[in-house]
């Protein structure tokens, strides 16, 4: 009876975490789509190349609110109900995004859009890191977010494939109808975490005493600092290169279909990185993770500032999304696993939130920067201060990490490496 219900529980955790996997996928499309179609956008609406960093940061700017509001909503109303409206949301404004006119429209709806994106991601987190076992929560969470990189894959495919300067268009069509006909498989496959209702059950005085008390209290404080300056410099870098690297490749005068080819290889890297990267911290343990992964990303970085060709621009692109994205999906795994279940969204969700004004401010000063005459490759090298810095953050974390015991019970300390 044991084994029938172990196996069935590993099943159900199979499913959510597939389900997940394929919100992830489409979220990674179309946080992509901007970057891809934004050449031909700036042609058909006469876009400055400040204007687009613009264009690139008020979708960022919607996932900061989101990711906050989405995350405090699950430890309430639950993952479920919070990751289909989060869809439902992205979906309808990703198609909203075909028909707009000029630069207004186009912020208010890509504002709007990136509110979906934001809520969806803590849910994700959340019930990943719940459906599996404690030690394999990073392995989970990997799995879950290598379909951001390979989402952002397929929206430079799906720029490739479109020709014209309408063809823009068609990578928002899909960015939108995609979620919308995931609905019906979330509604009826997935299945709200175990974990969320035994704490929901078990009305903790905690999950009721607000978002300061779920985020600082019982010595959350240090963790919470540390993981949101790791979160904030991190997502800083990777989403400067996810806006502006197609256009850091034309500004060398490679084609844009190299351009393409270039963002198609950062993003397959992502996607290898975000679970290798992460399932390896379940294995040899996560300091050495860290440290390894955020002296590759400055490798990685100082490579893509040095690289003139084709060849050597894809082999840099490559490695920076291998260890960027990595970077991203073991950040995620730890916040997944820093706080109980009963804040685990509210703590999930204000990372992600403090993680989005780097991913708003990363592309706007890049782009305002770009405007006034720096060259990309200066912009590359001076964002290793910040991997430095994001890397520091996310060993105190690791430093302060609870160990998990086989059954599932947490103890305080330091993780045994």
């Amino acid at each position: 009876m044991k084994t029938s219900t172990a196996s069935s529980a590993r099943a159900g955790g199979a499913l959510t975490i597939g389900l997940c996997l394929v919100v992830a996928l489409l979220e990674g499309l179309d946080l992509q789509s901007t970057g891809v179609a934004a050449p031909r956008m700036a042609r058909e609406f006469h876009l400055a190349v400040a204007q687009l960093g613009w264009a690139f940061g008020i979708g960022a700017l919607g996932l900061l609110p989101g990711a906050a509001l989405g995350g405090r909503l699950a430890d309430r109303i639950g993952r479920k109900r919070v990751l289909m409206m989060s869809v439902a949301l992205f979906g309808i404004f990703s198609i909203a995004t075909t028909q707009v006119w000029d630069l207004q429209s186009l912020l208010v709806v890509r504002f709007l859009t990136g509110l979906g994106l934001g809520a969806a991601m803590p849910n994700l987190i959340a019930l990943c890191a719940e459906a599996a076992p404690p030690g394999q929560r990073g392995t989970a969470v990997g799995a879950m977010y290598c379909g951001m990189p390979f989402g952002a894959a397929l929206a430079a495919v799906i720029g490739i494939l479109s020709p014209g300067d309408e063809g823009w268009r068609h990578i928002f069509y899909v960015g939108g109808i995609g979620p919308l006909l995931t609905l019906p498989l979330l509604a009826l496959l997935l299945k709200e975490s175990t974990h969320f209702i035994a704490a929901s059950l078990c009305a903790t005085l905690e999950a009721k005493e607000g978002v300061v008390r779920a985020l600082f209290s019982d010595g959350r404080a240090g963790t919470t600092v540390m993981l949101w300056i790791s979160y904030l410099g991190t997502l800083i870098v990777l989403y400067f290169l996810m806006n502006w690297l197609p256009s850091m490749v034309l500004s060398r005068g490679l084609a844009p279909v190299q351009a393409s080819i270039v963002q198609m290889m950062f993003n397959i890297g992502g996607g290898i990185g975000a679970i290798v990267i992460a399932g390896l911290m379940d294995r040899i343990g996560k300091r050495p993770v860290v440290v390894g992964m955020y002296a590759g990303i400055a490798a990685a970085l100082l490579a893509l500032a040095s690289a003139t060709g084709s060849v050597s621009m894809a082999c840099g692109g490559l490695l920076a999304g291998l260890f960027l994205v990595g970077a991203q999906s073991v950040l995620y795994a730890l916040a997944g696993g820093a706080y109980p279940t009963q804040v685990r969204g509210t703590g999930v969700g204000a990372a992600v939130a403090v993680g989005r004004v780097g991913s708003m401010v990363g592309p706007l000063i890049a782009g305002q920067l770009l405007a006034l005459g720096q060259s990309a490759s200066m912009l590359v090298i001076s964002s290793i201060p910040l991997i430095v810095i994001a890397a520091l953050g996310a060993l105190a974390v690791v430093a302060k990490f609870p160990r998990e015991s086989a059954d599932g019970s947490r103890t305080l300390g330091t993780e045994s490496i």
